[in-house]
């Protein structure tokens, strides 16, 4: 007898455990991002729905993740190569300005940074790990959420974001 509900218990357990959660409050691919203020760390502070009427790369970052330093500098490079047709911001994590100001400089990034303190963004944009890249059309709504550090000046990422983008890169 003790055999055979053993293996029941087990099933009923499994069935029992919870789903993986999102963050709380995360905006799923193809929802509108909430507006939201957003502290500037080298530059103004702003609402994201500045950002509206054209294509927008979100990336979230903390100053002490590898992956984001290894990523940074071809998202930098991306953003360079994609002008005026569409916005790159990118997210701190940072508990510490300081920390994330010094990243920026560091790292040589040019486009816009906001540090994300209260975890309002971080919660909002689904970033669990780090780095996190978001696709944003023109209008705020989410294309596409990449996870982990990527090559975005390689012909895989410029296709990726000139086809979400409708755009030649």
């Amino acid at each position: 007898m003790k055999f055979l509900l053993l293996p029941l218990l087990v099933c009923l357990c499994l069935a029992l455990q919870p789903a993986l959660a999102k963050t709380p409050g995360e905006v799923e691919v193809g929802s509108v991002l909430r507006d939201v203020p957003m502290r500037g760390i080298a530059g103004p502070s702003r609402m994201l729905s500045d950002y509206r009427g054209k294509p927008l790369i979100i990336n979230v970052w903390a100053s002490w993740c590898g992956p984001c330093r290894e990523e940074m500098p071809s998202l930098q490079r991306l953003a360079r190569r994609g002008g005026t047709r569409f916005n790159v911001i990118g997210i701190s994590t940072d508990d510490y300005i300081d920390r994330a100001t010094l990243f920026v400089k560091v790292t040589g990034t040019s486009f816009d940074n906001f540090i994300d303190g209260r975890l309002v963004l971080e919660h909002m944009l689904g970033a669990e790990r780090l780095p996190l890249t978001l696709l944003v059309d023109a209008r705020g709504r989410v294309l596409a959420k990449y996870y982990g550090a990527q090559a975005w000046d390689s012909p895989a990422a410029l296709e990726a974001v000139g086809k979400a983008f409708g755009v030649k890169l």
